[in-house]
């Protein structure tokens, strides 16, 4: 399972039993219960590894965006453990999202509405393309892509 976290929103995806293609999920408000629900999804798409979204700047430093993701995926693998959490590069996967979006079909209604609901969709974009890049990356290497997180409490 991918997650893709911003400030507003954290998009979800998920990819089918053997790990080869992924899968837009939804799209969950930031706030107040957003670990709750990801850890719920967790349980029932049985998933065996989530990976964070990890938005390093161009030079790689960790700038507060990336802060931001760290702690979230701190706070992700407590509640999730004993399944892995890794932090994963998502350099440019929204920009990625968008541009698919936009050369596909249409992208829904005009209007604040249609642009919350295209902002939901581009949130499940980025996060799938997020987990296919990873699900590629660890077949083409043998690999687990990024860095593990732990918890604040060591685990």
């Amino acid at each position: 399972m991918a997650i893709d976290p911003g400030n507003a929103r954290i998009g979800v995806a998920a990819s089918d039993p053997s790990g080869m293609l992924a899968n837009p999920v939804e799209t969950i408000p930031r706030g107040q219960g957003d670990k709750q629900r990801i850890a719920r999804l967790v349980v029932e798409r049985e998933a065996r590894e989530v990976v964070v979204g990890y938005p390093a700047s161009m030079s790689g430093e960790e700038g507060p965006s990336a802060r931001s993701a760290r702690e979230f995926a701190q706070g992700l693998a407590h509640l999730l453990h004993p399944v892995p959490v890794r932090l994963v590069d998502e350099r440019l996967t929204t920009v990625t999202a968008q541009g698919q979006l936009l050369s596909g079909a249409s992208f829904g209604k005009k209007g604040a509405k249609g642009g919350r609901a295209r902002r939901s969709v581009i949130d499940q974009a980025a996060a799938t393309v997020l987990l296919q890049s990873a699900l590629d990356q660890e077949r083409s290497t043998g690999l687990p892509p990024g860095e593990i997180v732990r918890s604040s409490q060591g685990e």
